[in-house]
């Protein structure tokens, strides 16, 4: 009845403004341009200004820990290209959800959006913010570390203002993705030309026998492949919008191929560019470290890199919750979470039930304090499904031979992809296993037990609590169904 009330009210509105959308669904509001902002400023985050740090812990030399920035960068490609089969094949938003539905049924797309809304992608979003938080309170508390309370609060603020500004409007959204990824290429352009010049007038001392140091091993190389991965995570964010892109066949897969190069292109030479100023001994002792080339390189100037490095923060921040709210929104219209998740609001045509409900997940993961220990544990469960996904493609390459791929890459492409994935998943664990993992399996596992008993047979005492609980927040957020769902 309630959906009834608003659909009228939406009609009658129709009457008087005729230029709205004809259908309350999702709009393709979002072109090339706008799906490379998004690609590049998700990715382009506090990753590439914390993680050198740790890549160079795990490989101990400048030359290996190069090395594996770029191998980072093609993995993350090669990964990219599987996805834009996908996404041109499969033109759902929702990321991996949509592809694993496809390829292996609805249990092992359940368990990753079990396991993305309640771990990786929260707790993603949650560091994100409290890196750009103790970026903005660290001018006022020179001298010592800020108050976690003003860190919490700063991140909690940052959280908030994004979750509004996504659920208001795509537009909105998508503007100010372009504007923050503007913002964060300036700061990308100076570390790399500074770097670059000093390079030319001679300063290559840190770059002489760079391949020396301690034998590597494999949990201390694939350790190097989390952290560097963890910078470059994002690649596959535009599949998560499939839905609101303007020609998907073209636009997608230019997207990721242009965003990803972009990227690599940058990681690498701002990698270079911070071993001319810093020994790798001077790079392990920095708390910040492109705020310590900033200091060495740009004084008296040096204030400019922290503000830009807040701006690039919290436009990935943005660019991560503009997407991850898809995911919700996807899983709740297939029936896998409540009801009201999939609801689009009235006024503004977004998933503004999903977005607030992604943005109270991840408040609630800044609460505990220092999160960042949950990189290993993120990186793990992300390329579990990230393998789990490409192996999807291989097996659809037999199973769905009748969908049309405007994209087709060639098979060994996605075996070696998911061969790395394997590795990536392995080699921490058989190398050096932590109790963390075991952790992140027995959720992921969890998730079973809440797929039999509210998805699967659907008892009715839940279905009891979940109407009267979406009827009110229906009428609460003035939201309705989607009119059509897209085949």
């Amino acid at each position: 009845m309630e959906e009834a009330n608003l659909r009228k009210r939406r009609e009658e509105e129709k009457s008087i403004q005729s230029n709205e959308p004809k259908t309350t669904n999702l709009q393709k509001e979002l072109g090339l341009f706008s799906g490379i902002c998004i690609i590049v400023g998700t990715i382009i985050g506090s990753g590439i200004f914390i993680s050198p740090k740790s890549v160079l812990s795990n490989t101990e030399a400048v030359g290996p820990s190069l090395i594996v920035w770029a191998a980072c960068g093609i993995l993350a490609t090669l990964g990219a290209l599987c996805f834009a089969e996908l996404g041109t094949m499969i033109t759902k938003s929702g990321g991996e959800y949509p592809y694993l539905m496809e390829a292996f049924g609805p249990i092992p797309a359940y368990l990753f959006s079990w396991t993305s809304l309640f771990v990786t992608k929260p707790s993603s979003f949650a560091i994100i913010c409290l890196s750009f938080s103790e970026y903005v309170s660290a001018p006022f508390y020179s001298g010592c570390n800020p108050p976690q309370i003003v860190v919490k609060c700063l991140a909690a603020a940052a959280i908030l203002l994004i979750t509004i500004v996504n659920a208001l409007s795509v537009r909105l959204g998508s503007y100010v993705q372009n504007v923050f990824t503007a913002a964060k290429l300036v700061i990308v352009a100076i570390i790399i030309i500074s770097g670059l010049v000093l390079l030319a007038q001679g300063n290559t001392r840190n770059f002489e026998n760079s391949f020396e140091g301690p034998k590597l091993s494999v949990g201390a190389i694939s350790l190097a492949f989390y952290n560097g991965l963890w910078a470059y995570d994002g690649w596959n964010q535009l599949n998560y919008i499939t839905e609101e892109l303007k020609n998907p066949f073209r636009n997608l897969p230019l997207a990721i191929i242009i965003g990803i190069l972009l990227v690599t292109g940058c990681y690498i030479l701002m990698n270079v560019s911070y071993f001319t100023v810093m020994t790798a001994t001077e790079l392990l002792q920095s708390q910040a470290v492109a705020v310590t080339f900033g200091d060495r390189v740009l004084y008296p100037a040096s204030w400019v890199v922290p503000l830009f490095v807040a701006i690039s923060t919290i436009g990935a921040a943005n660019g991560t919750c503009f997407t991850s709210g898809r995911l919700v929104y996807v899983a709740s219209r297939e029936g896998h979470m409540l009801k009201v998740l999939s609801y689009v609001s009235v006024k503004h045509l977004t998933p503004a039930p999903a977005i607030i409900f992604y943005g109270i997940i991840t408040t609630i993961y800044i609460i505990p304090g220092d999160i960042n220990s949950l990189v290993n544990y993120f990186s793990f469960a992300a390329w579990l499904f990230y393998g789990l996904t490409i192996f999807g493609l291989i097996v659809m390459r037999f199973t769905r031979k009748e969908l049309e791929r405007p994209i087709k890459v060639p098979i060994f492409i996605p075996i070696l992809v998911t061969l790395l994935s394997v590795f990536l998943v392995l080699a921490p664990i058989i190398t050096q296993p932590a109790w963390e993992y075991l952790y992140c399996v027995l959720f992921i596992l969890s998730g079973l037990l809440f797929y039999f008993l509210f998805v699967h047979y659907k008892f009715r005492w839940a279905q009891k609590i979940s109407r009267p609980l979406t009827m009110h927040l229906q009428m609460l957020m003035e939201v309705v169904p989607p009119e059509e769902a897209p085949e």
